[in-house]
């Protein structure tokens, strides 16, 4: 069983940043590519974020040089740094995990963005 745990969220000002982390635990795992995704009230969840193995990243449009995804393979923990942080980034973020036992979610986190 692998577990994801988010933490980092909150209220920012527009224009503010904020940075989320993730981290997975359990046994004996291994972890493929990491992401991101949000969820706002009445709309699908989105990827926002994605990082393979090996660093690959690739966002989502409307993200695109405001956010930042890395991770520490040490820690098992992947972060979201958010940066010129808009109204409409307000939604609950995922953390999801590709691994070598199937693929996990992590409870989600709320951010909002509001003046």
């Amino acid at each position: 069983q692998v577990q994801l745990v988010e933490s980092g969220g909150g209220l920012v000002q527009p224009g503010g940043s904020l940075r989320l982390s993730c981290a997975a635990s359990g046994s004996h795992f291994s972890i493929y590519a990491m992401s991101w995704y949000r969820q706002a009230p009445g709309k699908q969840r989105e990827l926002v974020a994605h990082i393979t193995s090996v660093g690959l990243t690739n966002y989502a449009d409307s993200v695109k040089g405001r956010f930042t995804i890395s991770r520490d393979n040490a820690k098992n923990t992947v972060y979201l740094q958010m940066n010129s942080l808009k109204p409409e980034d307000t939604a609950v973020y995922y953390c999801n995990a590709d691994t070598d036992r199937g693929v996990h979610w992590g409870q989600g986190i709320q951010v909002t963005v509001s003046s």
